[in-house]
Order: C-alpha cells, then sequence, then structure tokens
C-alpha cells in the first residue's frame, strides 16, 4: 500500500503543476489559433482540477494523507512548470502532448500496482484516466498534423 500511496500523491503533484501550466498557458497564449486554443485550455485545466480533487479524496479514502502544498508539489512531480511568458500554440501543443504523455504513464504504472495489490476502486479511477488521456493525446497529435 505504501507503493501506490506514494504513486498517488506523484500523481496528485504532477496534476496540480500540470493545472498551473496550462491555466498559465490559457493566460499567455497567442498566434492565429488563439480564440480555440484558448477556450480548450480552460477546458483542459477545468477537467484537471476534478482530478485533483478526486485523486486527493482518493489518498483519503485509502486512509492516507494527500500531498497539499505547492512545495510539496513541486518537489514530486516529473511535469515541468511553465515559463510566465508569451508562447505559441505549436509550443503549446508539444508541451502538453508530452505532459498527458506522462501522466499516461503514471497512471497506467498505478493501476498495474493497484490490480497486484487487489485496489480494485484505484484500478477502476486509473481506467477512466487512460481513457482520457489516450483520447486527449489523439486529438491533440491530430492537431499537429498537416
Amino acid at each position: 500500500m505504501e507503493k501506490i500511496i506514494k504513486d498517488l500523491n506523484t500523481f496528485l503533484s504532477d496534476l496540480n503543476v500540470f493545472y498551473r501550466k496550462l491555466q498559465n498557458y490559457h493566460w499567455n497564449v497567442y498566434g492565429k489559433d488563439f480564440f480555440v486554443l484558448h477556450a480548450k485550455l480552460e477546458e483542459y485545466y477545468d477537467k484537471v482540477n476534478e482530478q485533483i480533487d478526486e485523486v486527493a479524496e482518493h489518498i483519503l479514502m485509502l486512509g492516507n494523507q494527500p500531498l497539499g502544498t505547492m512545495q510539496d508539489y513541486l518537489n514530486n512531480t516529473c511535469i515541468q512548470e511553465a515559463k510566465n511568458e508569451k508562447i505559441k500554440d505549436c509550443a503549446i501543443f508539444e508541451n502538453i502532448i508530452k505532459d498527458y504523455e506522462t501522466l499516461l504513464k503514471k497512471v497506467t504504472e498505478i493501476k498495474k500496482q493497484a490490480d497486484e495489490d487487489n485496489l480494485y476502486a484505484t484500478s477502476s479511477l486509473m481506467d477512466e484516466y487512460i481513457s482520457d488521456y489516450m483520447k486527449i493525446l489523439w486529438m491533440l497529435n491530430q492537431s499537429l498534423e498537416k
């Protein structure tokens, strides 16, 4: 159980840093696809915000303490923060594809461990995220096709 809690807290950290990154990009995007990407980024960070709450509450349901400070998140994340600067749409796509791939890898690892530990609620939650991230990645990659 200790490993799954550590992994869930790392995932929680990733989600929190990714949330800030998406919001930063939402504020700083520019380029010909501004209107579309501005709205899409808000959709993404709203969904990530829901996932943050789900994961934290899930850790509590397992009888453990979720990480809760920005310092905790920064010390435990695999996601790199965004710079506070204007950024073009193509750079945003490249960065968030990489981040969604990181999240997908993490939730797949958590699912495998949850199945081994017979933590079916955890496994089921990860199934939802795997499906969500795969669809988002497919859509993002489609947007880069020429």
